[in-house]
């Protein structure tokens, strides 16, 4: 037995899992009677996760700018309206945003910019009191137009107008469910992907197309993680979320770190090319160590095959170590 543990602690030692970010700085959104970000500002370095937090009511954590506190920036992240049950103070509704730099990132909640002076700041330096000031004397921004949510999926903006942002919504696991759903998007840049983890004990974690079951973690560069977010079997409400922005259209490959869930075909895409070689259902027979699909024309899956059997190899050793556990 103490063989068998000993092997699995070195073969743990062997798969690249996510290094950890340089912090987490929590941030609590509302409250009963609060209409505040708590803190109202952080200072943070590249890398930093900014975790909101929201409570009661109905809130957002947006991005503007200096200039125009409440009106969202264009590109900019948006957590959409997060509503929370009175009484409920727990961490289960949350957006994060990871600090690309040392710059000043501005926020404000949508229905109480204005009214209520709700804004937020990471790095603001010395102007966190004008940012404040100026969201409470600014003009209330229009309410959002009707068309724009009947507007057929994908169909452009009007012209002259800024680039429509959106919320997509992927259900991660469930009772019996090891997938997601749905697990293949197209995304546009700002737009914004809300994971929403059910029952047992899940991760998003990204990859590549190369190693659909191996996080990000050379070169210096650390893919997104959400970390293990467990929920119980009896849980059927308030289950705890996760938000990513997309920066721009590039193929994002991710999978669930549990056990043997990516062998098992527990893969997500955003922005897969279909009409390619590298599409989702390459990526996920990649994942499962099935043969990839044949390819079309001339192209040739030489290096595909031969990548997929040693993935494969090695996933199916890490099921089978990990199956005591599970």
């Amino acid at each position: 037995m103490l063989f068998s543990i000993a092997s699995c602690a070195a073969l743990l030692s062997l798969v690249a899992f996510p290094q950890a970010h340089a912090a987490d700085l929590k941030v609590v959104v509302g409250g009963p009677d609060t209409f505040a970000f708590n803190p109202p500002s952080v200072n943070a370095v590249a890398g930093d996760r900014v975790i909101f937090s929201f409570r009661e009511k109905s809130h957002s954590a947006t991005q503007s700018t200096l200039a125009a506190p409440c009106v969202q920036a264009p590109g900019g992240f948006d957590s959409g309206l997060v509503p929370v049950a009175a009484g409920d103070v727990s961490d289960n509704h949350t957006a994060i945003y990871t600090v690309q730099n040392a710059d000043p990132v501005w926020v404000f909640c949508k229905p109480h910019c204005q009214s209520k002076g709700m804004v937020f700041a990471i790095n603001p330096g010395d102007k966190l009191a004008q940012y404040q000031a100026a969201a409470k004397a600014s003009t209330p921004a229009a309410p959002a137009t009707p068309a724009v949510s009947s507007a057929a999926p994908g169909a452009p903006a009007p012209s002259g107008a800024p680039p429509l942002s959106g919320n997509h919504q992927v259900i991660v696991g469930g009772t019996g469910k090891l997938y997601f759903s749905p697990s293949n998007i197209t995304a546009k840049a700002g737009d914004t992907i809300t994971f929403q983890f059910q029952q047992k004990n899940h991760t998003v974690t990204q990859s590549t197309f190369a190693d659909p079951c191996k996080p990000i973690s050379a070169n210096g560069k650390t893919g997104f993680d959400s970390g293990f977010r467990p929920v119980d079997a009896s849980v059927t409400t308030n289950f705890p979320t996760w938000t990513l922005q997309i920066n721009d259209t590039t193929p994002i490959w991710a999978f669930c770190a549990q056990g043997n869930h990516c062998t098992s075909g527990m893969v997500f895409a955003v922005n897969a090319v279909e009409s390619g070689p590298n599409n989702f259902e390459a990526f996920k027979n990649k994942a499962t160590g099935a043969s990839p699909p044949s390819p079309s024309g001339s192209a040739s899956g030489g290096a595909s095959i031969k990548m997929t059997s040693g993935a494969g190899f090695a996933a199916v050793f890490v099921a089978l170590a990990f199956g005591l556990f599970l």
